[in-house]
């Protein structure tokens, strides 16, 4: 009687060492949920904010295809984001070209080289840039809108000589350079990147 007495009790009080862990567990999450780098790391182009994307997770993604993808790039003479493209965009304009160039990826590049990811050695990073594309160009909102219209035909020049260049060479050469060239993207991209 007394052991059923003392497991009733037990379970109406719940164990004391359950429940120090347990608030120990949640001040642990709030802590680093509040720590820098978790939060307040985000994308702002000029008028656009994106949250949620980890710039360190697309460089890793491309690192550990770089080799592969670039070892498939036999035109040396050319560059699609060559700094005409991608040198002195001012913010206002950042918002306009980032939103191209990922679509630009994710409906020409990236579409048309997934038989070539078929190699298991890049297929996950393959997917890693892919989504992180995806969200990045959902996510882009501009603020004001009025602003972004201002300033889009400056942006949209930019994107013309890239698409362009692309457009010059044969489509699968085209696909390899563009992607192999995502590190030109990262890097730009990574002067619009806050912690």
């Amino acid at each position: 009687m007394v052991g059923k007495g003392r497991e009733t009790r037990d379970q109406r009080m719940g164990f004391p060492g359950q429940t120090t862990a347990l608030l120990c567990l949640s001040l642990i999450l709030l802590l680093w949920s509040q720590a820098p780098g978790v939060q307040g790391q985000e994308f702002q182009f000029g008028p656009c904010r994106v949250e949620g994307v980890v710039l360190q997770e697309l460089w890793e993604a491309f690192w550990a295809m770089k080799d592969i993808v670039q070892a498939k790039d036999n035109i040396t003479s050319v560059r699609l984001l060559r700094k005409e493209v991608v040198q002195n965009v001012s913010g206002a304009e950042s918002c306009y070209l980032i939103h191209a160039l990922l679509k630009f990826y994710l409906n020409t590049v990236f579409k048309n080289y997934l038989d070539k990811a078929a190699d298991s050695r890049i297929r996950k990073s393959f997917s890693t840039l892919a989504n992180n594309f995806f969200v990045i160009v959902s996510k882009l909102q501009p603020s004001k809108e009025n602003e972004m219209l201002s300033i889009s035909e400056s942006a949209r020049r930019r994107f013309l000589l890239f698409q362009r260049a692309f457009k010059q060479l044969d489509i699968q050469a085209a696909q390899t350079k563009a992607f192999g060239e995502v590190d030109i993207l990262l890097t730009w991209m990574e002067k619009f990147y806050q912690f």
